[in-house]
């Protein structure tokens, strides 16, 4: 289900412009980006959903979103609404629209919302303390869907250009909004993203597209930890005896993947307690391990990675002082592989690359614990790699992962490792926020 909100954006006469106080999801936000961000405008929002680690950051991060919304620098549409949103990248080298709303929360039975990826509690606590505390869900998760019409209940493959043209779909709206509206917001990102919203405030158009998803089963893309923190804070509210309320919905961005394919990629890890020596030293155990010729740079070295990996399982691992050479992990030992699975996994999950990392490599081989200070999580292969030769730490880089092994998977009801994989193009924080109230 589908649902519009008075949505909370930026009033661009209190801030020095919109680009500078959106800002990437939480999760891919490194220490020298995250204070570029601050230093752009002292109301960009990473100050919301990045408060810090003090023990009261969450209840500050409240504080000061009242205040910004008291004092006029955020603002509250007077009326439901749902937003068309789109991101174009440089040169029009793609193109991705979608429709930001309320989605129903729920089992993945009565809901349609089907995770992919497993999550780690304690970065499902941090998000649901700063839900919680604020009242509000300051970020979308994506959610994917496919698009194509629906006769009974199934899919029925229709070109997308057709719908588009009906103007009684989801597809039809956004298409037309798209062709014939100015945009509420137009701005520009560092990354040469171009950034367009619009604001759907006809009751018919809501319909429709509400209409249209009904029904449909939609993929978490990227957000599994926000999700979490969406049903664990229903049902502590629902506990406390609050009953039915606005935390029985989420933010969500829902793109139709089937006009706008995703892209996924790959999430690098960084082991801050091992020196890359060690660690190659140890992976002999249970895979083949190349040194890579002197002086290569990370795009060649991920083309061995890549050329590695269209054969089987293959990691990159780098770190320790600058200019060295990176090392090549291929080959796993097809025992040793199934010995570290856990039992009951289909044999899609134990071939997984990200199944290997965990299972085998990570917390057999090289006895880490699997968790947020001991295994840091990186997006950027090249930001990664850095952040451990800094530390003297290794950096473990992988390939992505296939959609479609990612949406077999889920279909059989089972979940990727956590931070397995980097969906996108991922919406932009800061152009449409939530809060619980006032009502609608």
């Amino acid at each position: 289900m589908l649902a519009p909100f008075r949505g909370i954006r930026y009033a661009r006469d209190r801030v020095s412009g919109i680009a500078n106080v959106t800002s990437p999801p939480y999760d891919v936000i490194s220490g020298g980006s995250l204070e570029h961000l601050r230093a752009a405008d002292p109301h960009n929002v990473v100050r919301l959903i990045l408060p810090g680690e003090a023990a009261d950051a969450s209840q500050a991060a409240a504080v000061l979103l009242r205040a910004w919304l008291s004092a006029g620098v955020l603002i509250r549409d007077r009326m439901p609404a749902l937003y068309l949103y789109e991101q174009a990248g440089a040169g029009s080298s793609w193109l991705q629209r979608g429709i930001i709303g309320l989605v129903r929360l729920g089992s993945p039975e009565s809901a349609g919302i089907l995770p992919h990826e497993g999550v780690l509690p304690g970065l499902v606590a941090g998000r649901r303390e700063l839900m919680a505390a604020t009242q509000a869900n300051l970020e979308p998760i994506l959610l994917i869907y496919d698009g194509e019409p629906t006769v009974g209940g199934a899919a029925t493959v229709s070109p997308a250009a057709d719908a588009a043209t009906t103007g009684s779909t989801a597809a039809g709206v956004i298409g037309a909004v798209a062709a014939e509206r100015a945009p509420l917001v137009s701005i520009a990102t560092e990354d040469g993203v171009t950034h367009r919203l619009w604001r759907l405030g006809d009751p018919g158009e809501q319909a429709t597209i509400a209409g249209d998803l009904a029904g449909r089963r939609a993929l978490i893309a990227d957000g599994h930890h926000r999700y979490a923190a969406y049903l664990e804070l229903q049902s502590e509210l629902r506990a406390a005896g609050l009953g039915a309320g606005p935390w029985d919905y989420g933010l969500a961005f829902l793109v139709d993947s089937d006009a706008y394919p995703p892209r996924v990629g790959a999430i690098h890890r960084v082991l801050p307690g091992l020196r890359p020596e060690r660690a190659a030293e140890l992976a002999k155990a249970a895979f083949t391990v190349q040194d890579l010729q002197a002086g290569l740079s990370l795009a060649q070295a991920r083309d061995h990675l890549a050329e590695a990996g269209r054969t089987g399982t293959a990691f990159l691992l780098a770190g320790g002082a600058p200019g060295t050479a990176f090392r090549l992990l291929s080959q796993p030992d097809p025992v040793q592989v199934a010995a570290s699975m856990p039992a009951g996994v289909s044999a899609s999950w134990q071939s997984l690359d990200a199944s290997v990392l965990q299972q085998l490599l990570v917390t057999r081989i090289w006895g880490i614990t699997d968790g947020v200070r001991d295994v840091l999580i990186n997006h950027d292969a090249a930001d990664a790699v850095r952040t451990a030769s800094g530390l003297g730490a290794t950096a473990v880089i992988s390939n992505a992962p296939s959609f479609e092994d990612v949406i077999q998977i889920a279909a059989r009801g089972e979940r990727v490792p956590s931070k397995s994989t980097s969906f996108g193009p991922k919406p932009r924080t800061g152009l449409v926020l939530r809060t619980f109230g006032p009502p609608g």
